[in-house]
């Protein structure tokens, strides 16, 4: 249901002065019915959350809720809240995905690489969700900042990606949303630890259970998502096509630099995660026991280039820009204009995939009065 935690944090003060503005985020509707407050979590009693904890600025925006920056009014330590607004959560679906969402925090074991959950709450307002503060910022720009990347390090953060998603399946969960910007540093020290910090889309699963709703961003879809019927080996594609093939490539083909400055170990995994069959791809244990992350210690520690730093940040930039613009986008729209938009996208996704493909933006443009040429439409799909 979006990401928390996602800013660096000021001093917690004594005379500290809360910015809470509510929880009517974004724009009214513009019919406004007064409804009952609906009730999301169940068996937690209704409480003001302004009672227990500071909530001062906001750090950040999500689909369909604000994350702030908050302070134990008890222990003055910091933390995030990420506040999910009721007036999004327009269907049963909606509020069921929050319930799992809490559910699947709270029942993950406490673990160094997983942002813990402090506290749920709601009011008659939003639900609460609150946790620990990561304010040593997201992975790639960490990275661009540096200034310099190398092979050893890249091993690293593999294997602590990996183990998220071992974690996640040993205890019956898929995540199915591990991408760069879902994992933050705790803090700005060097060693810091790496935490993935967002489970709105994860779910839980039985072996042998398959899964055909089409979720997550597209770049990172394992295959067999597009075909509706996935299981939790998507994890292993997603950690590889998410983060770490990304940090290894530098974003771009096999048989292109900066691939030569890679070991034959490096690409051998990368390969294997990303199988295209889910039967014969790699399963977390296998990826933790393969020699480039057994002797990770002993990988090259040579910096990668200037082409893979140069890479990744436009990538960091890339993917800010999408997100800033996508969550305004969405903070102004009204109910009406949101379920508008899911007409249209319905109208246009003629197979009931999920997914609007080339041919398919192009007959729905013109069915709507518009003429696109073929590279016009191309440039809008990869646009987004």
């Amino acid at each position: 249901m979006g990401n928390c935690c996602r800013s660096p944090a000021a001093v917690a003060r004594e005379d500290v002065k809360s910015n809470f503005s509510g929880h009517d985020h974004g724009r009214k509707d513009s019919v406004s019915k007064q409804k009952p407050p609906i009730t999301v979590l169940n068996g937690v009693p209704k409480e003001n959350i302004e009672e227990k904890y500071l909530v001062d600025r906001e750090l950040g925006r999500g689909e369909f809720g604000v994350t702030y920056l908050c302070i134990d009014r008890g222990t003055r330590e910091l933390l995030a809240c990420k506040s999910i607004s009721k007036r999004k959560l327009r269907t049963a679906v909606d509020i069921e995905d929050v319930r799992r969402e809490v559910a699947i925090m709270k029942h993950l074991p406490k673990n160094s690489s997983i942002v813990s959950l402090k506290e749920a709450c709601e009011d008659d307002n939003a639900v609460h969700l609150v946790m620990e503060l990561c304010e040593g910022g997201e992975l790639f720009d960490r990275i661009v900042a540096r200034g310099h990347y190398t092979e050893r390090a890249a091993a690293a953060v593999t294997r602590t990606i990996v183990e998220v998603v071992q974690l996640c399946h040993k205890h019956g969960v898929i995540h199915r949303d591990l991408k760069p910007e879902n994992f933050l540093f705790a803090n700005k020290k060097e060693n810091s630890p790496l935490k993935a910090i967002d489970f709105g889309l994860s779910i839980f699963f039985k072996p042998g259970e398959r899964f055909s709703e089409i979720v997550g961003s597209p770049y990172y879809m394992a295959p067999e998502v597009l075909k509706r019927n996935y299981g939790p080996e998507i994890d292993i594609w997603k950690s590889e096509q998410g983060v770490a093939q990304a940090i290894l490539r530098g974003l771009i083909d096999f048989k292109r630099d900066p691939w030569p400055n890679i070991s034959e170990s490096a690409k051998s995994l990368v390969r294997q995660m990303l199988e295209p069959d889910p039967k014969l791809r790699l399963t977390a244990k296998q990826v933790l026991e393969h020699p480039w992350l057994q002797n990770a210690k002993k990988a090259p520690n040579v910096p990668l280039g200037d082409v893979v730093k140069s890479r990744l940040k436009q990538f960091s930039m890339m993917n800010r820009f999408k997100r800033k613009a996508l969550r305004v986008i969405a903070e102004f729209l009204s109910v009406e204009e949101v379920e508008d938009i899911k007409v249209m996208f319905n109208k246009m996704d003629t197979d009931n995939d999920g997914i609007v493909s080339v041919e398919e933006l192009k007959a729905g443009f013109k069915n709507y009065g518009s003429q696109l040429a073929e590279p016009e439409v191309q440039m809008l799909i990869e646009a987004v």
